[in-house]
């Protein structure tokens, strides 16, 4: 008699997610992750404009995110990257499908997307949420915002540290929703090949707003449970803009042998709730 023996792959991270509302009257970010077999899935979204409800859109963003995961773990398609394409594309044009009014427009949202599969990741990104990957204390890359500040930076009409605390550093040129199709396109990442105690870090333009690079690396240093890590970068992020805070939300991974095992035949899946 034959004996048949299933082996689950596991992935190896330690991952936490947290958001605070700050000085705002609403909290309009949100953010999830996903898993199964050997795929992580990680979403944030920045919803844009208190009276536009910007929160429904990033709502929207993720649950598309993490419903499309569902159905990717099914019958994963060649190409991971064409799946955030697509799927952030669809996410767009669920908000563009939202009713509306001429006098409240079209909620819009940022949207930094990261999908982990068999040690590589795939990304991309629309608006100014930052995806980082942070390695030896260092930060390896990072997304370019969609804005005008950072084109005057990359122009050379600005310095970095100018672009932090220009008046129109939150004024991005690329949204999910908004109003207006021709606007929105997903900027595509390079697939990084992670290396064991590598960090990828998502996170609302409150929570990297606050820092220079180098702090955000040296936040994650290696012995320092990831969990601590962010949680402790909320903190200070709050503190720094005391007063006039933005919605801080972050997303942390930590990667490699040393972290949780994680595996699971079936998806599974945590939108961090927001009240």
């Amino acid at each position: 008699m034959w004996r048949i023996i299933l082996r689950l792959r596991t992935m190896n991270f330690s991952i936490h997610q947290v958001s605070h509302i700050g000085d705002r009257k609403y909290n309009q970010d949100r953010v999830a992750y996903a898993y199964s077999n050997d795929t992580l899935l990680l979403v944030l979204a920045d919803g844009m404009g208190g009276h536009l409800h910007g929160e429904v859109a990033a709502s929207s963003a993720i649950d598309t995110f993490v419903e499309s995961f569902g159905q990717y773990m099914q019958s994963p398609p060649a190409d991971p990257q064409a799946f955030l394409a697509d799927t952030m594309r669809r996410a767009h044009e669920r908000i563009m499908r939202f009713p509306h009014g001429t006098e409240i427009g079209f909620p819009g949202t940022t949207c930094i997307a990261a999908l982990i599969q068999n040690g590589k990741m795939y990304w991309g990104h629309a608006g100014d949420s930052r995806l980082y990957v942070l390695r030896d204390s260092a930060v390896l890359f990072k997304t370019r915002d969609h804005s005008m500040v950072r084109q005057w930076v990359e122009w050379g009409m600005i310095s970095a540290e100018e672009a932090r605390t220009h008046p129109q550093r939150n004024q991005i040129t690329n949204c999910l929703g908004g109003g207006d199709d021709d606007a929105f396109h997903m900027e595509p990442g390079e697939t990084v090949t992670l290396q064991s105690g590598d960090v990828i870090l998502l996170g609302s333009d409150g929570l990297w707003g606050p820092f220079s690079d180098q702090e955000l690396a040296e936040a994650f240093a290696a012995s320092r449970p990831v969990a601590d890590a962010l949680d402790n970068l909320i903190v200070r992020a709050l503190d720094r803009e005391k007063g006039h805070s933005d919605n801080v939300t972050g997303l942390a991974v930590r990667w490699g042998s040393g972290e949780t095992a994680h595996k699971s035949t079936e998806p599974v899946s945590c939108i961090l709730e927001i009240n």
